[in-house]
Parts: C-alpha cells; structure tokens; sequence
C-alpha cells in the first residue's frame, strides 16, 4: 500500500504540470451523485447536501443541535400548538411563484400522506392538524407536547401547484433556495446557477478519490471535500496552488446488522465483532488521525451526547470468548457477507475491518457494489452486516427513525429489524418529556442501552477535509459536512 501510495503521488506530479485555462463555472467533485432532488424521499448524504442548496426550510439548527429560524420564526401558543410566521424578504420559487404558507402545509401533507410511501413520515406522525391562517401564517397543532417540534420541520418546501400536479421534483427540482438546478445531462454531472449573481456550479461525480485530485491539481475541477485517504490528504497539504481546510466532523460512522439473521441476531456475534475492531489503531493509520473514535450516534458535544461513554474498546480475546460462549469453537467459524460502496476508500476500510474480524474467527466475506444499488440493498434490508454513516442527524427523532420497532421499513429507517421494548419506552419517555432538559436523561440511557444490544456498532466521528484551488475563496467546512458555504464561494 505505501508503495503504491509514492507511485500515485509521483504521478499526480508529472500529471499535473499543465492545468486547464480558467472557467466560468465552478466545479465541486464528489464521490457519488444524490440519489433524488425531491427532498421528501432524500435520505442518503448528497441528496441532502445538495438539496439544501436548492430548497429552502422553515427551520435550520445551531452550532449545539438546537433549532433556529431559517424561512420562518415561531412562537409556542401552548405545548401542542405551534404558529410559524414566515419570515421577510423572502425569495420565490424558481419558477417564480412566491412561497406561501400554502406551499408549507402541501409539503408536509404530501409527507405524512401513506400513500406517498416518504420515509421521513414517522417523524410528523404527532402532528394533528395543519392550519393556514393566511399567506404568511400557519398553524401546526400536535397530538402531544412537543418542545423539539420545531427541529422536526427541516425538510425543503415545495411548491403546492407543482405537488397537485405530480411534478417529478425528482429530477427537476423547483425551490426557494440559493441555486436552482439547469441541467443534469447525465449519471456524472449535475449542474446548479446560483440565483443572487448567476454563478454556475457543477457536481461532477469522480468516484475514485486519486482521480478525484489529479483533476483538482490539473483545475478540471475547482473543490472537493471527503471522501479522500489520509495520503492523498497529506499530498494536498503541500500541494502550490491548493488550500486545505480540515475540521471537526459529527458525521457518525458505524457497522449495522440484520437482526432477523441467525449469525448477526446474535447479540453475542454483535459483542465479538465490537471488540474485534481497533478503532484507534484504523483512525492513526487508516484515517491519518481525520477521525475520532464514536461512542453513541450523537457527539459528545451534542446537547444529549453520553459525556462518558461504556467501554467497548479492542479487546480480541474477549472478543474470541464471546465467540466460544455462542457456540464457535472447535473449527466452527461466523460466516458474515459485508455489504459496501465501491467507493475505494469505503472499500479500503472495509478490507481492514473483515482482516480484523478474521483475526478472531469471523469469517467475512466482502461485497462492494455502485451507491445505487448498495443502497437499495440497505433500505430494504437485504443485508447481514453493512457499513454506512448517519450525516447531519441533530434531533431525537433519528432514534425513532432508525431504532424503534414503528420504524421498520418502509414506515421509517430500523433497516436491521431492530426490536426492544426497553429502547421503545425509552424513546417514548424522551418523546413524552414537556421540556428539552428532560429529554436529557432517557436519551442518554437509550444510547447506553443500545451500546448493550449493538444494533449498530459505533465506529468514528470523521473530520471534514475540504480542499480546493488557491483562487477559490469563501469555503467555510461545516461539522456536519452540508454545503452551504458554496453560496458564498468566488473565484
């Protein structure tokens, strides 16, 4: 691997010793093109990255995952009822058409209808009544208090004209945000106009991360942002002409089972596996120390992060006992098909998780596949054990999401066929609580809960590794890795 690493770099070298002329459109490049524009169905990272760009939400959050204004302000008329004001000047559709307390309420009707199948469903299934009072105002009553409601309401909004009449937002978008979408020729390119000055940007997909900043040093393409090995991040860093931000990340990355299988349902395989990984030892040599090692779905810096987390640390002779006690001895080894992208630093990874496992008696057997079909294979959870990473989750809610027995697909994300009574009540004593401070306490038993039963097993928090062409300013990374700042870049 070091070998071939000093080949590469000496390449991108040689490669890189013309550059293309200046353009005028700017060009971010990415691992993987979002799955949908329609933001009641977008559920992987680049849809909702660049969904962000392109729609606007009622509500966005704040530096230690609390909600605050964006499109609409609001105030609590009770603990079940929330009246949410749209805020001043504010920009049309891209079509033109202004943004209606109307288009609010079509939006989120659209969500929590059945028949629609949206998958963020469950997380508007206390929501009674949706009023609009007039073009600014409207209503939303609940079936119970809720102090975080207005966190729930984070999703684009979308126009009602459009909604009554099916328009495939899917692959032409039409929001109230920063850019509008002009043109997505094919699977490798998407192209965006921002609306203030009429900036053009385009994602472009370069699934391999060496080729990825070959065309970031030759000016094919003007930014990228993670996604890259620790070697070619080095490379970057001393790179004339490039600039390198890194910083702290929340993006959680984990390893997640099929509760219903025989060998990954059992919750001493979990246990095994969990102490079978050196983190620390992947995050100093895989990860070139870009990440830190996760204890619980949330940060620690996360208003209902565990301040201190129960062990699961590297511990392979427990790891082989656990094995022992649930009936692998003696020759007999857990066999588990690994499901993950091809993208090759997800690969890389996972190649030295299924070496760790062998080392304790795991047989593993990896299977790598496009981010299309990769994906469909979780949501439907055709899977024993996968590998993927929750971004940008702020609010209690992702537990419902992604642990409750309420949530299994296609109602919401527990793709694994997660079922607990005891993280059940928990999640609903969390929901229950009239104020944020309450909450605190049986969210933070949950996570020590499911740290027991390991329907996930945390892996790592990774940084965010933003790096573009010296020319390019006004790039500011996010923890949660969103692309925001892209309403601000020039060249």
């Amino acid at each position: 691997m070091y070998l071939r690493n000093i080949v590469i770099v000496a390449l991108l070298g040689i490669l890189c010793a013309c550059s293309h002329p200046p353009r005028e459109s700017l060009r971010f490049g990415i691992a993987v093109m979002p799955v949908t524009l329609d933001p009641r169905y977008a559920t992987d990272a680049a849809s909702g990255r660049i969904n962000r760009l392109i729609y606007q939400q009622l509500v966005d959050f704040d530096e230690h995952a609390l909600p605050q204004p964006s499109l609409a302000s609001w105030e609590a008329i009770d603990p079940m009822h929330y009246r949410f004001v749209l805020n001043e000047p504010r920009p049309p559709f891209s079509d033109g058409s202004p943004v209606r307390a109307a288009d609010i309420k079509a939006t989120y009707d659209s969500v929590m209808d059945e028949r629609n199948g949206s998958p963020l469903r469950s997380g508007l299934a206390d929501v009674a009544a949706i009023t609009v009072i007039d073009d600014d105002t409207i209503d939303f009553e609940l079936k119970r208090p809720d102090p975080l409601f207005p966190g729930r309401l984070s999703l684009g909004i979308l126009p009602e004209k459009r909604l009554a009449s099916g328009h495939p937002f899917n692959r032409q978008p039409v929001g109230s945000g920063p850019f509008e979408v002009i043109g997505w020729p094919d699977e490798s390119i998407l192209r965006l106009r921002r609306r203030r000055d009429g900036q053009t940007l385009e994602f472009v997909a370069v699934p391999d991360p060496t080729v990825r900043v070959l065309k970031l040093l030759r000016g094919e393409i003007d930014m990228v942002q993670n996604d890259l090995p620790p070697e070619l991040v080095q490379y970057l860093r001393g790179r004339p002409g490039v600039v390198v931000q890194e910083g702290r990340g929340s993006n959680f990355a984990y390893l997640g089972f099929n509760m219903r299988d025989p060998v990954t349902g059992n919750p001493a395989v979990r246990q095994a596996v969990a102490h079978a990984l050196d983190r620390e030892g992947i995050i100093r040599y895989a990860l070139g120390q870009t990440a830190r090692p996760a204890g619980a779905l949330f940060p620690p810096e996360h208003w209902a992060g565990l301040q201190h987390v129960p062990g699961i640390g590297y511990d392979p002779s427990r790891a082989r006992r656990l094995l022992a006690e649930a009936g692998f001895g003696a020759g007999r080894r857990p066999r588990i098909v690994y499901k993950t992208s091809i993208d090759p630093v997800r690969l890389r990874l996972a190649t030295i998780i299924q070496q760790q496992l062998a080392e304790v008696g795991i047989e593993v057997e990896l299977r790598s596949y496009d981010w299309g079909t990769f994906y469909a294979d979780i949501r439907s959870g055709n899977f024993q054990m996968y590998s993927l990473m929750w971004v940008g989750a702020k609010l209690p809610e992702i537990f419902r999401y992604a642990f409750h027995s309420a949530s299994l697909p296609p109602a919401g994300a527990n793709r694994g066929f997660f079922v607990s009574t005891a993280a059940d009540s928990l999640i609903e004593e969390a929901e229950r609580a009239q104020a944020v401070e309450a909450q605190v306490e049986p969210l933070r038993r949950l996570q020590e809960d499911l740290l027991e039963e390991l329907p996930y097993v945390p892996l790592w928090y990774e940084d965010q590794v933003f790096a573009a062409r010296a020319d390019v300013t006004g790039y500011k990374i996010a923890t949660d890795g969103n692309y925001d700042s892209l309403e601000r870049v020039t060249r």
